[in-house]
């Protein structure tokens, strides 16, 4: 008798959850989009690098604008389209709300690296490694990469050291610039301490800024952060230091 009790109960709660499934989902559909709602959801409105007004705006002047219309024949997939033309966006959600409203929720990309080359080129590097275009809106707080710098170069290389940089806690705060030489040598600029850098090309990179870190640890806390001019680590086992 339990267990009949039991699988009874079971069927009724089934039977309710697609009822009420159905139910939900098809209401809103029966009306007019009452608004169109735009979100960012990884990023707070202080950091944004994308202006909801403006993806608001646009669909608006693609003639996508769902306000007003019946939610039954809105195309969706098309305003998420029209979003993803924005460069500055990774992913774009758009679905029907139980209150009636068409909502876009909105993933923002994440640049790790700003990239300055020589040639005038002004970009971000994305956590994928992929070219990402300034925003207009606000401005990243990171590594800048300067000099000598191919796109390929920074979407390989330097988007590798970006990345190590991101993740170390102690040198994601220390790196200030990244200064690419023509051989692709490495300079770096700290943020503390009026000295230079020189890690040479970005093979073995870890094991010269471990050299680095035992340096700061056991040297320059001794003398001083700003009694060099230049740190070489260019050499095996060595730190070669020049005086200012």
């Amino acid at each position: 008798m339990k267990k009949i009790l039991v699988i009874t109960g079971i069927c009724l709660l089934a039977g309710y959850l697609i009822f009420a499934a159905f139910y939900f989902q098809g209401k809103p559909k029966d009306g007019l989009c009452n608004r169109f709602e735009v979100e960012v959801k990884n990023s707070t409105p202080n950091d944004q690098f994308v202006d909801t007004d403006d993806i608001a705006k646009f669909i608006k002047e693609q003639g996508l604008d769902p306000t007003g219309k019946q939610i039954g024949d809105i195309n969706t997939n098309a305003i998420e389209e029209a979003i993803l033309k924005n460069q500055l966006v990774k992913k774009a959600d758009v679905y029907v709300t139980n209150n009636g409203a068409i909502k876009a929720s909105i993933e923002e990309r994440k640049p790790i690296l700003r990239v300055i080359s020589n040639t005038g080129e002004n970009y971000y590097i994305d956590n994928d490694g992929n070219k990402m275009p300034l925003s207009k809106r606000f401005t990243a707080y990171l590594p800048v990469a300067t000099g000598a710098i191919k796109e390929d170069f920074a979407k390989t290389d330097l988007y590798k050291f970006a990345l190590f940089l991101q993740d170390d806690k102690f040198w994601n705060a220390q790196i200030e610039q990244i200064i690419v030489l023509p051989n692709k040598d490495i300079k770096l600029i700290p943020r503390v301490g009026e000295h230079q850098i020189i890690l040479g090309n970005l093979d073995g990179y870890k094991e010269r800024l471990d050299k680095m870190m035992t340096f700061y640890e056991n040297a320059l806390n001794e003398t001083g952060w700003n009694k060099y001019s230049v740190i070489n680590l260019k050499f095996d086992k060595q730190v070669v230091c020049t005086r200012r």
